[in-house]
């Protein structure tokens, strides 16, 4: 019996303990001057510093090709199609179809912006807050969850122009016809834009992230006032 009424009164604390650090936080939060709507709007700043700064490198000229946190690689499943063509002298097919699956990604990426900016505008203050006192991925991951359909949808035509206007699509047949004539081999597909479509998608949110990182961890990436006054609060929490 004693043991059950030791059980429930530790149940009881650790809920006192939670409660306490809830109450703790709304008085910081209130102390410090620091408003919803000044949440909402430097959660607003930060997320479209992020989206001017990292994203907007990614439709430079070699903003993939130069950047081998982001660079697109053949799939997986087809990286021994790579390998026998280099093996057979034709290592020009394969480093081609690098280049300009690059190519392609930097100019679909150039859709990106203005459908950010308005998952962006569309954030509520709940929202808002949720990510503050979030992990160094929540706003990442705000955006993700409300723009990645929108954005396949508007890449996914892009990078098929693009594809054909730098001749990545020629280029990839050219290589996988060429490798699909060898003898014996497991004949790849030649369609190569559902990929490109999804590792372009990938690499937007990647850089996205490291400027969320930047921001939350490093003072002096907070360039205003704003950021600044709202994440000293997530440092206090």
């Amino acid at each position: 019996m004693k043991k059950i009424i030791l059980f429930f009164l530790s149940i009881t604390l650790i809920s006192c303990t939670e409660l306490l650090h809830v109450l703790d936080a709304v008085s910081k939060t209130q102390s410090v001057g620091i408003t919803d709507l000044d949440i909402a709007n430097g959660l607003k700043e930060a997320l479209n510093k992020g989206v001017e700064k990292e994203v907007s490198k990614l439709t430079q000229n070699d903003g993939f090709l130069g950047n081998e946190k982001v660079k697109i690689f053949f799939p997986k499943d087809v990286l021994s199609v790579e390998r026998k063509l280099r093996n057979l002298g034709l290592g020009y097919l394969p480093d081609k179809g690098i280049e300009l699956l690059n190519r392609a990604a930097e100019n679909a990426v150039k859709e990106a912006t203005p459908i950010f900016i308005s998952a962006v505008k569309n954030m509520s203050i709940t929202d808002a807050r949720k990510i503050l006192m979030g992990n160094d991925s929540s706003a990442t991951s705000y955006l993700q969850l409300n723009t990645s359909d929108s954005l396949y949808r508007s890449f996914y035509p892009v990078v098929e122009s693009s594809l054909s206007k730098v001749g990545a699509d020629v280029a990839w047949s050219n290589m996988t016809n060429k490798y699909n004539a060898i003898p014996f081999v497991t004949k790849v597909n030649s369609d190569i834009k559902d990929y490109v479509t999804t590792m372009a998608l990938e690499s937007v949110f990647k850089m996205i992230l490291i400027e969320e990182k930047a921001i939350r961890n490093n003072l002096q990436e907070r360039s205003s006032d704003l950021l600044k006054k709202v994440f000293a609060l997530q440092d206090k929490l």
